[in-house]
């Protein structure tokens, strides 16, 4: 009978893999495939919704912002169990089968929506099919999405040098995933019909799955469970602990399936869990802290709500910025005619070409005693993000004689919004890990994954602010969509503007408050 277990040391050095682990390229191949069957569809989701199913922009927007804020909140959750129960191989396999059924779910479009006597008619099977499929890709990426990350740590011991060579190369996958994704799922979708893209995401989660299941022998052991007497045990329902969570994972996925479909019920869940984390927060740090801790902790919560303003007009990418271009943009881009939904590889692309060199520049800059404090980084992603949006309104006052805005305007967009990424969030989490109090680090790294998927939700509610009027999925008139479009951009660019000017005026303050940590 099997029973607890030390933890697994770190295997002999292992070089196969361009010097690094093995497992390496287990991990980075499934994330890579995990990643393309994620973009894959994330491009397509909102043109699905409003071109195929005729949804209004707006019900379109609450669907994509329910998802997209459900999928960034569930893997504090997934990380969870795994850390305490399930170790991180079982986590993401049982996350990895949950997310190839979705995708390959929602390859069943059913029948088009048409509109008879003035009322929009639906295939109501197939959308339960597709909101469950999508439930299922919510409560999977709860499983696999920070469990993998966890295993490529593993592979390396505490001192190993190679450690953030390992995560660079994984984290390489993650952008060859996305950018190949929504390319061809892009590319596939509009062109030939929707099951195609994401039949091809979900193909390409099943191959993700079947690299890890077959990459094990290289892992050795590191993803296993620590106790898995533990995990034998049973529960109050009369299963196995693996078993009963297993359950409740599935019945999670139905809970979701519900939730997407209420417009609104994910909104309320977030504002509650919001106040409930800010009110535990500022008890924690009155309390408990003392005078140097609470500074801090001060600076970490101020820099994580003001990563909600960032992501926000970030994630306008998938909601306002893809109708945008799928409505009134003139996507010939140097003699190629790509789709509304390839543009999103654009931010891939660009990480391809500037993350070495921002790299770079900020060690030369430190060598020199002159890199940008954590907050002043922060200020200057959120400006570009801001000045990302003021491309497009440059580029909607000088339209194409169709009235169309060149797509050279977006191409523009997307750099802006990639280089101030890079300013921002490599720093992210390091400053969590930096600044929290040590007895709290894993709650402000919850704290900080909550942020992000309220800035999901915050951006489908801001791209609602642009939903124009549409038959059978097309605007009635292209200059007023682009009046609305560009009176959005407008405001998000003043906004991102007005806010990364107050974090710089402050950023004095907030490095003092750090109490020297960079």
């Amino acid at each position: 009978m099997p029973t607890a277990h030390a933890a697994v040391s770190p295997p002999p050095i292992d070089t196969a893999f361009l010097g690094h682990p093995r497992g390496l390229l287990v991990c980075f191949a499934t994330e890579l495939w995990e990643r393309f069957s994620f973009y894959g569809m994330k491009f397509l989701l909102l043109l699905y919704l409003t071109k195929y199913h005729l949804f209004s922009d707006s019900n379109g927007l609450e669907v994509l912002g329910g998802y997209a804020a459900l999928v960034y909140a569930m893997p504090v959750l997934g990380g969870l169990l795994a850390d305490r129960y399930l170790g991180m191989r079982k986590a993401v396999v049982f996350g990895g089968v949950l997310l190839a059924l979705g995708h390959l779910g929602m390859a069943l479009e059913g029948e088009q929506a048409r509109t008879v006597n003035g009322q929009i008619v639906r295939d109501e099977a197939a959308l339960q099919a597709f909101y469950f499929s999508l439930a299922l890709i919510v409560i999977g990426v709860g499983f696999l999405k920070p469990n993998i990350s966890t295993i490529v740590g593993r592979l390396y011991s505490e001192n190993d040098p190679r450690r953030d060579a390992g995560f660079n190369i994984f984290y390489m996958g993650i952008n060859i995933g996305a950018f190949a994704a929504t390319l061809v799922c892009g590319y596939l979708g509009e062109t030939y019909g929707w099951h195609y893209g994401f039949g091809v995401a979900g193909i390409g989660m099943v191959i993700g799955l079947v690299t890890f299941l077959s990459g094990q022998k290289h892992l050795h052991g590191l993803a296993d469970p620590h106790d898995t007497a533990r995990l034998k045990r049973k529960s109050p329902l009369g299963l196995s602990v693996e078993h009963t969570i297993y359950l409740s994972g599935l019945l999670a996925v139905f809970a979701v399936w519900k939730m997407l479909q209420f417009h609104g019920a994910v909104g309320h869940m977030l504002n509650a869990l919001s106040v409930a984390v800010l009110l535990g927060l500022g008890w924690f740090i009155a309390v408990k802290c003392n005078p140097v801790e609470r500074s801090r902790m001060l600076v970490l919560v101020i820099l994580t709500m003001s990563t909600v303003v960032f992501w926000a007009l970030f994630e306008q990418a998938a909601a306002s910025m893809t109708l945008y271009a799928d409505r009134v943009l003139d996507r010939n881009i140097f003699g190629v005619e790509m789709t509304a939904s390839q543009f999103g590889a654009l931010n891939a692309f660009f990480i391809f070409l500037f993350a070495p060199l921002f790299a770079w520049l900020w060690l030369f800059l430190a060598r020199r005693g002159l890199e940008p404090s954590t907050p002043v980084k922060f200020a200057l992603g959120i400006a570009q993000a801001g000045l990302g949006f003021g491309a497009l309104v440059i580029g909607a006052a000088t339209p194409n004689e169709a009235g169309m805005v060149l797509g050279y305007w977006m191409v523009l967009a997307y750099l802006l919004h990639t280089t101030g990424e890079l300013c921002l969030s490599p720093v992210g989490l390091s400053a969590v890990t930096k600044l929290a109090v040590p007895s709290v680090v894993g709650v402000m790294m919850g704290a900080w994954f909550l942020a992000t998927a309220y800035s999901e939700f915050v951006a489908a509610q801001l791209a609602q602010l642009a939903a124009v009027e549409t038959v059978n999925g097309a605007v009635l008139d292209i200059n007023v969509a682009l009046a609305s479009y560009t009176q959005l951009f407008s405001s998000l660019l003043y906004t991102g503007l007005g806010v990364a000017a107050l974090l710089l005026l402050i950023s004095p303050l907030l490095k003092k408050m750090m109490h020297g940590i960079h």
